[in-house]
């Protein structure tokens, strides 16, 4: 049996916790950089690279889960509370991501990845805005809440529509930076590379 320990899986959690430990320091500061998350490249990254599938899911969520409550609890004091509102449904998406990452990239090349990042875009996009406009979000043009019908519902993707773009702008730019770092790591240092 292959300890946990070994250099490949120590990398790769280096490079979850440092994504996490920016997307916190981000938030912090609240600079442009912060509209443009580390998330989706972080869930695409633990698909593709973790060998066990437990582990591929569970480090990024539980990444996310931690500098969500971090976020929460001491950049916003707590002013949202522990958690934001369908939480547990952003939660799923990137379990969701997660699989995509590790159907999509069992090949890494420059293809695969900007594939993955558009399609876990598109996909948070859709299956984000479907959660709001099912939760009974608000119409940002009359701020009551979205209509019952198709009308509201493709308001409600025209409303995360700009939310969508930072998500894709920074799965691309985060992905080619973690994928980018590991691949040359693993040429550099070839016991890092799958065994």
């Amino acid at each position: 049996m292959q300890s946990t320990l070994n250099p490949r899986f120590l990398t790769l959690l280096c490079f979850i916790l440092a994504i996490a430990l920016l997307r916190i320091a981000n938030s912090a500061q609240l600079t442009p950089v912060a509209n443009y998350t580390p998330l989706g490249a972080m869930a695409l990254f633990g698909g593709a690279y973790f060998s066990s599938r437990w582990k591929a899911f569970a480090f990024p969520l539980l990444t996310i889960l931690v500098s969500d409550i971090i976020i929460n609890k001491v950049i916003f004091q707590g002013k949202y509370g522990m958690m934001y509102e369908g939480w547990y449904w952003i939660y799923g998406i990137f379990a969701i991501i997660v699989l995509f990452g590790k159907v999509i990239l069992q090949k890494i090349n420059v293809q695969n990845v900007v594939l993955a990042a558009i399609i876990a875009s598109v996909s948070h996009w859709l299956l984000a805005d479907l959660t709001v406009w099912i939760g009974g979000g608000t119409d940002l043009r009359t701020n009551l809440p979205l209509s019952r019908d198709w009308a509201g519902l493709q308001q409600c993707f025209v409303q995360g529509f700009p939310y969508m773009k930072n998500f894709l702008v920074g799965t691309l730019a985060y992905s080619a930076l973690m994928f980018g770092s590991f691949e040359l790591l693993q040429v550099r240092f070839p016991s890092l590379a799958k065994a």
